[in-house]
């Protein structure tokens, strides 16, 4: 039987000093975590329970922007008036993911660690998941790969990252607070998570030792005229095929601000930077928009299986685009 150490943080500076422990986790609503361990991906020694820190809060930032605590249940958040006012997409976002229960449960910091649900590395049963055991090869590229990138993927790794709010977040501009022993770093969203590269179990930037404490939006003239559109095998308690996160600002019908991220469909949420200049400054015609739907997916590459998320994900950027409009 394995050995699990058990801590209760008293404040953040304990949090810190505990989870410098060899083998040691944060633990708040624990809806990922836990799954790994019973499953066997994922073996603490120790977990650090965080659930009592002051990091639940949702408050206004002094420039106008929005601060949501890391401990903030994703129902919390989603159901906060400013979030679903100011930053609609957000929300809508956050109720796509997982079921009610979870929601109640899942925080936000643990939202945006959340690994993947990559059938080859949930299951260590299959013995190649670089992510799980690297060296071993990569179960998924020359097996049942539906749900995997298209996007962004190295020849070591092809899993997806499984957040929606972080997709929502991209698109926002979001910034990661951060905190060591030594100091707080702020880190951009699109910063946060890694593309697989050469070190796929590497999914974020984070150094050992750090508490994410909270996430900051700025203020935007564009978050209320957005939409998040999931597109997924079932309508409940199911990761994305392919997600948009899309927002607007337009001057006369014609694109002054554009946002498009993508979810589903990489390793980290998928900021289509190609498709937004192709937009920008034009009117939402279907010409428009489905030039910028094809500079998005321009260097996609299918694996077999997961070759029709191709297609799909054109026709979803325009959809979002096109609600997103509507609202503008």
């Amino acid at each position: 039987m394995h050995s699990l150490f058990y801590d209760r943080a008293r404040d953040i500076d304990d949090a810190l000093a505990l989870i410098a422990q060899p083998g040691a986790r944060f633990i708040g609503g624990g809806t990922n975590l836990l799954d790994l361990y019973k499953s066997g991906v994922d073996i603490p020694e120790r977990i650090v329970d965080i659930t009592r820190l002051p990091l639940a809060a949702i408050a206004a930032l002094p420039d106008g922007g929005l601060s949501i605590g890391a401990l903030a249940s994703n129902t919390a958040a989603a159901n906060h008036p400013e979030v679903r006012m100011r930053y609609p997409m957000l929300a809508e976002a956050l109720l796509a993911g997982a079921s009610a229960q979870l929601r109640n449960m899942a925080t936000v910091g643990g939202n945006l660690m959340q690994r993947t649900r990559c059938f080859y590395f949930v299951d260590a049963a299959f013995p190649r998941c670089n992510k799980r055991v690297p060296g071993s090869g990569c179960g998924a590229k020359d097996g049942i790969n539906r749900q995997h990138a298209i996007l962004g993927a190295s020849d070591a790794c092809i899993a997806v990252n499984p957040s929606d709010m972080a997709v929502a977040l991209a698109a926002l501009d979001a910034t990661v607070v951060v905190k060591s022993k030594e100091d707080e770093r702020r880190i951009p969203i699109d910063d946060f998570h890694r593309l697989p590269g050469d070190e796929p179990q590497r999914d974020t930037t984070l150094e050992p030792g750090e508490l994410i404490v909270a996430v900051e939006l700025p203020p935007s003239p564009f978050a209320a005229n957005s939409h998040y559109l999931k597109l997924r095998d079932r309508a409940s308690y199911a990761f994305a095929l392919v997600s948009v996160a899309a927002a607007l600002e337009l001057d006369e019908g014609v694109a002054k601000t554009v946002r498009i991220v993508l979810g589903g469909v990489a390793h980290k949420p998928w900021r289509a930077r190609e498709a937004e200049a192709q937009l920008t400054g034009k009117p939402l015609s279907d010409d428009a928009l489905n030039a910028a739907a094809a500079a998005a997916l321009a260097g996609a590459r299918g694996y077999g299986y997961n070759d029709f998320k191709i297609e799909l994900a054109q026709r979803a950027i325009v959809r979002a685009l096109r609600t997103a409009g509507e609202r503008a």
